[in-house]
């Protein structure tokens, strides 16, 4: 795509392509109230001295509070608070409420149980097209040892589960599959019996190879995001890794089919494991918050992410 017929949308999403962690920035207004929002446009600087940079955008609400700011904290959050990033990126009255939190030394809030918080005072605030960079220069941090919340894609993921996922895929032969969706249908193979999309993998880049098996199977474009299930089967006697992806463009695929998940009631699948996937994600789509399943065919844990976009 050339610089004359950039799509913003499609610059997004590539934008997207890189993995980031995700923060909620805070400050207190004129009048002492605590003001926070999500942002992934975090990166350190410099360590002498001291500097990080968090982008914000000219359209937030908080713009006039964050640009005159003399203080600000960056909380790098930590797996488990999908919950509390995602309060902070939509419009709640107040964001605080229901979060544990407590003042840094020069009154910026930082949340419990993050993997770690910057504070920082205002070092310079840089024009940058529709968004400015919030340069801070560092007072004081805190750093948990807590591993820290995954944004890639659109979506969430935990880098412990993901990081299961690809040493499993080292280790020996594993199935690799997809519940692969465009505008709310979900992709099937097969004719009376229906099953996910999908490839066996020995070594390398499992995510690579499913992509590349999906966009064989379909003759479409897919971008695959996070990880949806990780499940040994005793049957097979193989690991078994889901991820959940996105077909683009309005073709019919080339083999199989995509089917509304409601209208799969009365369908044969190919294993129990394939129904429980196949079920859960007409339940997680019409309700937008996923979950990634870990255990064996029969039980296991849903750990819950969102799919929520993670923008100040």
């Amino acid at each position: 795509m050339t610089v004359a017929t950039l799509d913003p949308r499609a610059l997004r999403d590539a934008f997207g392509a890189f993995v980031t962690g995700v923060t909620i920035v805070t400050t207190r207004d004129d009048a002492g109230k605590p003001v926070g929002f999500t942002a992934n446009s975090f990166t350190s600087v410099s360590l002498d001295p001291p500097l990080l940079l968090i982008c914000l955008a000219r359209t937030s609400r908080n713009f006039a509070t964050m640009t005159g700011a003399k203080n600000f904290a960056v909380n790098i959050l930590s797996e488990n608070q999908k919950d509390l990033s995602n309060t902070f990126a939509r419009p709640v009255e107040d964001r605080f409420a229901a979060a544990e939190w407590s003042d840094a030394p020069q009154g910026s809030p930082v949340f419990a149980d993050v993997a770690a918080w910057f504070e920082c005072t205002m070092q310079e605030v840089i024009e940058a097209g529709d968004h400015v960079i919030l340069l801070g220069r560092i007072g004081a941090f805190d750093n948990s040892g807590l591993n820290g919340l995954g944004y890639a894609r659109g979506g969430y993921f935990t880098p412990m589960l993901a990081a299961k996922a690809v040493s499993a895929a080292a280790e020996g032969e594993i199935t690799v599959g997809a519940v692969l969706e465009r505008r709310g249908e979900i992709y099937l193979v097969g004719d009376d019996v229906l099953s996910l999309p999908g490839c066996v993998v020995a070594g390398g880049d499992p995510v690579a190879a499913l992509t590349s098996r999906l966009e064989e199977l379909t003759g479409l474009s897919v971008r695959t995001g996070f990880l949806y299930s990780v499940y040994e089967n005793k049957t097979d006697g193989r690991q078994h890794i889901v991820y959940h992806a996105l077909a683009e463009g309005d073709d019919a695929p080339e083999q199989g089919r995509f089917l509304l998940p409601s209208a799969l009631g009365s369908t044969k699948f190919d294993s129990a494991a394939t129904a429980d996937i196949v079920n859960r994600f007409a339940l997680e789509s019409s309700i937008g918050n996923f979950g990634v399943y870990v255990g064996n065919e029969t039980a296991g844990k849903v750990h819950p992410i969102s799919m929520k976009g993670a923008n100040p």
